[in-house]
């Protein structure tokens, strides 16, 4: 567990009482995080630390271990040793359900979309809890609105651009309301236009939502304009 608290300067109030400022607890943090397969070390005594409102970039070329490493926060894979803490608290991620509850998600490189239902369904067959039609269509309108994200729910997901069916995985991890939204290559399949977009729903998630960690081998700045 990771905790700080700073003392500021002494302020006669009256009583006397001393102003202190104590610190958040880190959103995410690895500790010495390793992970080996046979015949490869994927990832060595990987350390990180992030805090809430922050996005950071995992950068590496093809097999650099950064998908390997995601994976390992979202439950998929678990590390050979060290330690994952999840909003100052010890985590052991049995599982991608496990790391929903904590309120960590996931969007994939490669999609896990079913092309001849349409983008509504797929995102109903996403999630946990069971919504009905009407319930899920107006949390699906609501994400759109606060992000500014242009997805027709009715349309069928073969119809679709690459750009178009990531929002689709985007949003159904937002509403799973994420503390935490990992993505994992993210820029690989887009267009130079869809690249752009992808980032600019970043920095309004960010502004939002608090942090986003994101893996990718090209990654533009993220900058606030």
């Amino acid at each position: 567990m990771r905790r700080s608290s700073q003392a500021g300067s002494a302020q006669s109030r009256g009583a006397g009482f001393i102003e202190v400022k104590a610190e958040a607890p880190l959103r995410l943090q690895l500790v010495g995080v390793s992970k080996s397969f046979p015949g490869v070390r994927a990832n060595d005594n990987v350390s990180l630390s992030v805090k809430p409102g922050e996005i950071h970039a995992l950068l590496g070329e093809n097999g650099a271990g950064k998908s390997t490493l995601v994976k390992m926060i979202y439950g998929i894979l678990a590390p050979d040793e060290g330690q994952i803490i999840f909003d100052g608290s010890p985590q052991r991620i049995s599982n991608p359900r496990a790391a929903r509850r904590l309120g960590i998600g996931m969007v994939f490189q490669h999609f896990s979309l079913f092309e001849a239902l349409t983008v509504l369904d797929n995102i109903a067959l996403g999630l946990d809890a069971r919504l009905s039609p009407r319930e899920l269509l107006a949390e699906f309108n609501q994400v759109l609105d606060a992000y500014r994200l242009k997805l027709d729910p009715r349309r069928i997901v073969s119809t679709l651009s690459v750009g178009e069916r990531q929002r689709i995985e985007i949003v159904r991890a937002l509403l799973l309301d994420p503390r935490l939204l990992i993505m994992d290559e993210p820029t690989s399949v887009l267009t130079p236009q869809e690249v752009e977009q992808l980032f600019e729903t970043l920095r309004r998630l960010s502004r939002r939502r608090g942090l986003r960690l994101v893996s990718g081998d090209r990654t533009p700045s993220l900058r606030e304009p």
